[in-house]
C-alpha cells in the first residue's frame, strides 16, 4: 500500500512537472533579463515603488491618447495592442505631469501615441521593419519596453487639434530628424517647444524621431513583457 502511494505520488508530480514545462512561454529569443510575469513585477514594486507602471489616463487630466498600435493606422498596418492604453513608470509619469502643467499656461496640451510597449511587440516590429534607426533591436530591447519612453506631440488645449510638426507620427524619413531644417517656421517652432519642455523635465530627445523621448535613468528599469490586460487587471 505504501509502495503504491509512493508510485502514485511520483506519477502526480511527474505529470505536474510536464504540465509546467508545457506552459506557453513568452518570446525571448535573445535570452534577455525580462520581467514577464506579474509575480516578479509585484516583487519589483515592493522593493521600489518607482517600478510601478502607471495608467496615464488615471492621473493626467486632459491627456489625449491616440495609441496608433491599437489600430491599423501604423507602419505595420496591423492592430498590435488589444486596447488603446498608455503606461509609464511612476517617475516618468510624474515628470510628464510637470510637462503638461508647464504647457497648460500656453494653451497647449499633450497627445500620446505610445508609451510602455511589451517586449514581444518589439520583436514583431523588428520582423516587419528591421532598421534600428527607427525600430529597436530585440537583441537589446527598447526603452519603451522599460516603461521609460514616450511618443507624443502637441495639441491645442481647446480644440485638441494637433499643432503643426515636421511629419506625421512614424514617418521614417529624414524629415523626422531633429536636425532637419527644411520645414515651415511653424513646424520648427513647435518642434522646439516640445523639445525644450521635455528636456527641462528630464526627457532625452531621440534625434531620428521628433516625437520620441526617453527618460533619464532608463537603465535602472528592467525590460518588461507584461500585456496590457495583465496591467489593467493589476
Amino acid at each position: 500500500m505504501k509502495k503504491n502511494f509512493i508510485t502514485i505520488s511520483s506519477l502526480f508530480f511527474l505529470l505536474l512537472l510536464i504540465s509546467w514545462t508545457q506552459q506557453p512561454k513568452k518570446e525571448n529569443p535573445y535570452h534577455l533579463e525580462i520581467v514577464s510575469n506579474m509575480a516578479d513585477y509585484q516583487k519589483s514594486i515592493l522593493s521600489n515603488s518607482d517600478n510601478r507602471l502607471v495608467d496615464l489616463e488615471k492621473v493626467m487630466n486632459g491627456i489625449v491618447l491616440d495609441i496608433r498600435y491599437a489600430t491599423s493606422n501604423n507602419f505595420t498596418h496591423q492592430t498590435i495592442y488589444p486596447a488603446p492604453k498608455a503606461f509609464l513608470r511612476k517617475p516618468v509619469t510624474e515628470a510628464l505631469l510637470k510637462v503638461q502643467q508647464a504647457l497648460k499656461g500656453k494653451g497647449i496640451g499633450l497627445k500620446v501615441y505610445d508609451a510602455y510597449r511589451p517586449y514581444a511587440v518589439t520583436v514583431k516590429f523588428f520582423e516587419v521593419y528591421p532598421d534600428t534607426t527607427f525600430v529597436a533591436s530585440p537583441k537589446t530591447g527598447s526603452k519603451h519596453n522599460r516603461g521609460c519612453a514616450v511618443d507624443l506631440t502637441l495639441i491645442d488645449s481647446k480644440s485638441h487639434n494637433e499643432l503643426e510638426m515636421p511629419t506625421a507620427f512614424d514617418d521614417f524619413t529624414e524629415k523626422a530628424m531633429h536636425n532637419y531644417m527644411n520645414l515651415s517656421q511653424k513646424a520648427l517652432q513647435n518642434r522646439q517647444i516640445l523639445r525644450d519642455v521635455m528636456s527641462k523635465y528630464g526627457f532625452i530627445p531621440y534625434e531620428s524621431e521628433w516625437w520620441h523621448y526617453d527618460f533619464k535613468g532608463w537603465k535602472n528599469y528592467p525590460i518588461m513583457d507584461l500585456s496590457f490586460e495583465e496591467l489593467r487587471n493589476n
